[in-house]
């Protein structure tokens, strides 16, 4: 209950008064008598109970046992042949159905910083890759400034690049001001050129938000011939009708046609998305290093003609998967005390746990630094296979003895090495073809419920939109007891090992020998002595 609230702190959602957490729609709740009905079930939920929760609505509490998840929830699933937006808005029209995202409808979002570690990792393997890992001088341009979108400017310059974020809604940068995650607004191109070009002679840290649309900003950097050297969007072009923003009209007017004509509003927010692809696409033949950050922006612009969309590639492939191959993925915990000083003695910890993780120590020293906490204290960070349990378990030790207030709340992003099918971000351009095999996040969920999960959630379309992936995410509390430090290390063992065998099967060289090394079990054809996806 805790962290369900959290979810919709003012400091924390985009919209929390309408229940909506981040990425335009993600919601926590279905809506207000939902939630009302959800926090009264479990206010009065015994420790061998079970709360289903369907769509942000809870349904029935079962009697399993205290081994058992207390919550099981799945949000947006719909049949494979209706699994489309225009199904999805019919049924929420009529109240049946939410979006949840991934961590809105799983009760594990912590404002921004969840995002901002995972943006510095991609940054940073972007910058190894295309500029020997310095980034000072260069300029990352990118879209959007909202609850996913608002992590870039302060990922960007932890890495110590320039930042120019673009978003049309001027709240929202002035929110990123105000958290410290921004530097400087502006209310022209050229007047924020002037500050980044500044800023980069001096090869000096700064990121500007920009007032604009994306799909006039992009292309007239195009016309000017201002190149940046990494371009991305994080736009919520997911949701072309309630997430992204026609160009050509203000804020305002867009909000009115929108509710006026959605049909009218999706015509002209596709039309922009792309002009906006298409601006990519041209600074891209300037020479940008430039990727899909997993909002499916290139497929509706595809969808639009633009039929070279797909000349730029989504970021999973690009930069993470060598990092999914050994189970390693954006692993979060919240302190329930409430204090900041419980989520100093867990960054103490994790650094003392992993001294050689260079870029780990970067990270939690710039974030203590520079991250400034939304709702209940959080940290993430990037932990791989066996370093999860090893770390969960010694944060229930910690609380165990006292040296932790309260409990602890350990999750992930779904955007995770084993949890997810997503064609056009996790699971793009997968070695065997099995970009779309949606098996995994179920069995990820399966094992994970059986494991001893706190709570699991299963979820259709977060990311990417309705009908384009299917996710799970796991939450696990250390609440100090022997019970729970069994069940911690069962679930931070198995839930990354889903990823390391799902790209063993998939047939990927270092998930195989990360496999054999820390000897987990794939079962073998007694003809050929190999996994099936090996003899592919």
């Amino acid at each position: 209950m805790r962290m369900l609230m959290n979810n919709l702190d003012e400091e924390v959602g985009e919209r929390p008064r309408d229940l909506v957490v981040y990425g335009g729609t993600g919601k926590a709740a279905r809506n207000q008598a939902a939630l009302d009905a959800i926090i009264l079930s479990l206010k009065a939920l015994e420790s061998d109970e079970t709360l289903l929760v369907q769509s942000g609505k809870p349904v029935g509490v079962f009697k399993t046992h205290d081994y058992a998840p207390r919550v099981l929830i799945a949000n947006s699933n719909l049949v494979g042949h209706w699994s489309n937006w225009e199904k999805f808005n019919e049924l929420e029209r009529a109240g049946l159905m939410m979006y949840g995202q991934m961590t809105a409808g799983s009760w594990i979002y912590i404002g921004s910083q969840g995002i901002v570690q995972g943006t510095f990792e991609t940054f940073f393997a972007a910058g190894e890759k295309a500029f020997g890992g310095d980034l000072a001088g260069k300029l990352i341009v990118s879209g959007g400034m909202g609850g996913m979108g608002g992590a870039q400017p302060l990922a960007a310059t932890m890495t110590g690049a320039c930042f120019l974020g673009i978003d049309v809604d001027r709240q929202r940068i002035a929110k990123r001001l105000q958290t410290g995650y921004c530097d400087v607004m502006a209310d022209s191109l050229d007047e924020a050129l002037k500050v980044l070009s500044g800023a980069m002679s001096r090869k000096e840290a700064v990121s500007v938000g920009l007032v604009g649309n994306c799909a006039d900003i992009i292309p007239e950097l195009a016309k000017r011939g201002v190149r940046p050297d990494i371009l991305t969007d994080q736009t919520s072009a997911h949701d072309p009708l309630n997430g992204y923003v026609p160009h050509g009209i203000s804020l305002e007017e867009a909000l009115a046609l929108r509710g006026r004509d959605p049909q009218g509003y999706l015509e002209r927010s596709l039309d922009s998305i792309a002009r906006h692809v298409e601006g990519m696409l041209a600074l891209q033949k300037m020479g940008s290093v430039t990727f899909d950050y997993g909002n499916n922006i290139r497929t509706f612009a595809f969808q639009r003609g633009v039929k070279n969309a797909y000349d730029f590639p989504g970021f999973v492939p690009a930069y993470i998967r060598p990092l999914f191959c050994e189970g390693r993925g954006p692993f979060r915990w919240v302190a329930l005390s409430g204090d900041p000083a419980d989520i100093a003695v867990t960054d103490d910890l994790v650094l003392e746990l992993f001294p050689r993780n260079r870029i780990l120590d970067r990270w939690i020293n710039l974030a203590r630094k520079r991250i400034h906490f939304q709702g209940l204290p959080a940290r993430i960070c990037w932990l791989g296979y066996g370093e999860r349990a090893q770390f969960g378990l010694a944060i229930n030790e910690l609380v165990k003895k006292g040296k932790l207030k309260a409990p602890v709340v350990m999750g992930r992003d779904h955007l995770d090495c084993g949890s997810v099918a997503s064609p056009y971000r996790e699971t793009e351009s997968m070695k065997d073809g099995s970009d779309a095999v949606a098996d995994w996040p179920i069995l990820n969920a399966l094992l994970n419920t059986a494991s001893g999960a706190s709570w699991f959630s299963v979820h259709n379309g977060g990311g990417v939109g309705i009908g384009y992936s299917l996710h799970a995410g796991q939450v696990t509390v250390a609440d100090g007891t022997q019970a729970m430090a069994e069940r911690i290390e069962r679930v931070l063992t198995n839930d990354p090992g889903t990823g390391v065998i799902r790209h063993v099967d998939a047939g990927y060289d270092e998930a195989i020998e990360f496999a054999e090394r820390k000897k987990i079990k794939i079962p073998v054809s007694p003809r050929t002595g190999a996994n099936e996806g090996e003899s592919r």
